[in-house]
């Protein structure tokens, strides 16, 4: 046994933290101190910044908050429009408007829309009150309103009585264009307190639910509950839609035309009005609603013949006042910087044509084509010479691609498919009779029954009653079937499948197989504007519409300045109409944005409204309200497809969810939203067809139609099958041979070989297929919008 070691404590570095801490007691106490101070200092200065920042960010607020009261509620703000109203027949806004007018002014004129200011509230307003029933005008005053005034009647037996159908019909429209401020007025309440506090009570728990949270409710009956609204409504701060402020726009107080000497189908159109939201330029091209895009002749800046500071006599807007109002200056358009009116682009013919050739190049092409006669090639039968100089010489006497069994003796022509899209099929066919017979077909039968380029409505001027009635009938059937069936078609007996779906494709993957968009485009894509990069496109055209209202140049009319405006070169008849729908609805004319004029390919997130029963087919024509712009246009439904490019074609727009409807359309920048109107037969008003919002400008969006063409098994064996009613003829058979089958059960297969004459099939399948099964065949083809006949709703 050993003896014992002594332990010996050997001294360890891991007493300090860190070699810098070691010597820390060699540092003298005023170092301590400087050290700790400093670092002190360095909280306390990141402290103080952001306090700084905070009250920075405070300020900028509050002056931003300051400068928009002074804009909205000061002596050179534009009037307040308030609308009013009714939610029921039974409520009677016109006694209303009186009353405010009358508390506002004393003097109050007759006119449609009365503009007065009031001394004793320093507030200058323009009351409108909506028609019931009116739907169109309903719709123009509210998007201009900068306080939606619902007007509700305390008398109604039951709570559903308050709003009837065309108000919530209404109502859901506002919603979807924005609502600005909105207030509710009850009316006819009674006279004792007890009974006036709970009939408010009661109308206001009913209608609560539809409007705001930060709606407020207020009786209207007497001078002194309007007296006590006004004053709230003087120092209350309006909320607009965002779409709203983007653009200038003015509400027409008085609308006039002159005629054009030069032209007698021209004239000029006068606008006079109030300049809200920003600055116009002269040099602009502004729209005009319902009645298109123009270009301006002049501005003349008028003097205020209701000034909100100025002691008048009177104290309402006549119309022989603004006739005779005092000319401050007048602005005339820079024909260098003067945007031009271009809707459409003009396609050059001979874009696509190719030089003439050499004589050098003559001669090196005879060379070549005697040496291809002179040389055999193993050619698939019924192979052109066009065809066959598309032929690479290492796969000469190969088979094209297609997958074939050692027993097939038969020819592989037809449609091909690659590994990741099909080949579109050739028109031309195995022989020249064919092809002519295939010509002839794609001109009689362009395009599939279901979705007929010329929709059936717009043909009622040349049908009788009874047509129309089979027509409707006929197009609600579609639509259900759609529903049941969705993409299935039936195979005709009198046309071969070859040609009737010649236009038509396989896709190996719908999601990953590539389609060049640019590939056979309609004569329409020459007429359109594309853009590289949109989103930056918008970005400049911001910018730059901002920069020049902040540089306030002399060519604009100012916010809040009192215009004429001359509009040049507007259709007579269109002028007359806008000049006889002014007395019932405002006219609103709105500046458009750089690029707005120029047509291209729209897309719109749109769901169909509830109130709307009848089916909306795609290809029918609709007006389209955009913002302030109006205009026709006929539309495509497609998916929404996030994980791929491209998008599968609806025939309908079904009630309960969104699609997308892509059409030609002069190009906006977004966000707008979006109400689809449909004319009714006759001449009545048109109805609200759907809602939306305006997604993106894309025309190289890729639509494609997809047809389902089903057959049934008639021998089942294994993994084969016989399927028959599919196609008529072995032609077909062999043509859509490439394309890959599947079934209803889940299982999927190809085609190997026609059986007969009568166009049954003999298939095989990855599994075992079910007596029962559906076989079924997905071809494709690209789909595009319709370009529309009018253009604008004032032209038809």
């Amino acid at each position: 046994m050993g003896g014992s070691r002594a332990q010996v404590n050997k001294p360890h570095k891991t007493r300090f933290s860190s070699k810098s801490s070691r010597n820390i007691h060699k540092i003298s106490h005023k170092d301590k101190n400087w050290i700790a101070k400093s670092n002190r200092n360095v909280t306390q200065g990141a402290r103080a910044a952001r306090l700084q920042r905070s009250k920075m960010l405070r300020e900028q607020k509050k002056e931003a908050l300051l400068k928009e009261k002074r804009a909205s509620s000061g002596s050179a703000s534009p009037p307040r429009v308030i609308l009013l109203f009714p939610l029921s027949a039974s409520v009677n806004v016109s006694s209303l408007a009186e009353d405010i007018l009358r508390l506002l002014s004393a003097d109050v004129g007759g006119a449609f829309s009365s503009t007065v200011v009031s001394s004793e509230y320093k507030l200058r307003a323009t009351v409108l009150h909506a028609p019931h029933g009116d739907l169109l005008s309903c719709m123009e005053m509210a998007k201009v309103a900068d306080l939606i005034a619902f007007v509700a009647s305390a008398t109604e037996q039951s709570t559903c009585d308050y709003i009837d159908s065309f108000g919530s019909q209404c109502l859901s429209v506002f919603r979807s264009l924005g609502l600005p401020s909105t207030v509710v007025f009850i009316r006819d309440l009674p006279t004792e307190l007890k009974r006036r506090n709970d009939a408010k009570k009661i109308v206001t728990s009913s209608l609560t639910s539809e409007f705001p949270e930060d709606c407020k409710f207020y009786p209207a009956d007497t001078k002194d509950d309007l007296h006590k609204f006004m004053w709230l409504f003087k120092e209350q701060r309006l909320t607009t839609p965002h779409w709203r402020n983007q653009r200038p726009y003015l509400i027409a107080q008085k609308v006039d035309m002159v005629p054009d000497d030069s032209s007698p189908e021209k004239c000029t159109l006068l606008l006079t009005g109030y300049m809200r939201a920003h600055s116009l330029s002269v040099n602009q091209l502004v729209h005009v609603s319902g009645a298109g895009d123009f270009q301006l002749n002049r501005i003349e800046i008028m003097k205020d013949s209701i000034p909100l500071n100025a002691r008048k006599d009177h104290n309402a807007m006549d119309s022989d006042d603004i006739q005779d109002a005092e000319i401050i200056h007048s602005l005339a358009p820079d024909p260098s910087s003067q945007e031009p009116l271009l809707v459409e682009n003009v396609p050059d013919p001979l874009a696509g044509e190719q030089t003439w050739p050499t004589e050098v190049e003559m001669a090196e092409a005879e060379r070549n084509q005697k040496q291809k006669r002179l040389r055999k090639r193993a050619l698939p039968r019924g192979t052109s010479e066009y065809q066959a100089a598309w032929i690479v010489d290492d796969t000469d006497g190969e088979d094209s691609g297609v997958e074939n069994d050692g027993d097939d003796d038969e020819d592989d022509d037809g449609m091909l498919l690659d590994e990741g899209e099909s080949g579109f099929p050739s028109q031309e066919d195995t022989n020249n009779s064919d092809f002519e017979e295939d010509q002839a077909s794609l001109h009689l039968r362009d395009s599939d029954e279901e979705t007929e380029n010329d929709s059936v409505m717009m043909e009622g001027d040349n049908m009788t009653r009874e047509q129309i009635e089979d027509e409707i009938k006929k197009i609600k059937e579609a639509h259900a079937e759609d529903e049941e069936f969705p993409d299935e078609v039936d195979t005709p007996l009198d046309v071969p499948a070859r040609k009737r779906f010649a236009k038509y494709r396989g896709l190996k993957s719908f999601r990953t197989s590539s389609w060049d968009p640019k590939e056979s485009l309609p004569p329409e894509y020459a007429r359109i504007f594309a853009f590289d990069n949109f989103a930056r496109t918008q970005k400049h055209v911001v910018a730059k519409a901002l920069k020049v209202e902040q540089e306030g140049r002399d060519d604009c009319a100012p916010v809040g300045s009192f215009a004429r405006f001359y509009i040049k070169e507007v259709p007579f008849h269109v002028a007359s109409k806008l000049c006889a729908a002014s007395r019932t609805a405002p006219i609103v004319l709105c500046g458009l944005l750089q690029h707005e004029s120029k047509m291209s390919v729209l897309h719109f997130s749109i769901k169909k409204h509830d109130s709307y029963d009848a089916p909306i087919k795609s290809k029918e024509e609709l007006i389209f309200n955009v913002g302030f712009r109006q205009f026709v246009a006929r539309l495509i439904f497609s998916t929404d497809n996030i994980n791929s490019d491209k998008h599968k074609m609806e025939r309908f727009l079904h009630a309960g969810h969104f699609s997308i409807a892509s059409i030609y359309a002069p190009i906006s920048f977004p966000p707008l939203p979006l109400i689809a109107l449909k004319s009714a037969a006759g001449a009545g008003t048109p109805a609200v067809a759907a809602v939306g919002s305006l997604r993106s400008i894309d025309p190289d969006r890729i639509i494609l139609k997809k047809i389902i063409l089903t057959g049934y098994p008639q021998r089942v064996s294994k993994l084969k099958a016989t399927v028959r009613y599919m196609f008529h003829n072995p032609e077909d058979v062999r043509w859509f041979k490439p394309v890959e089958v599947w079934t209803k059960c889940g299982r999927r297969g190809r085609v190997k070989e026609p059986v007969g004459t009568h166009g049954a099939m003999k298939c095989i399948f990855n599994g075992g297929l079910q007596q029962h099964d559906t076989v079924c065949m997905s071809l494709y083809k690209r789909a595009y919008p319709k370009w529309p006949e009018h253009r604008f709703p004032a032209n038809v």
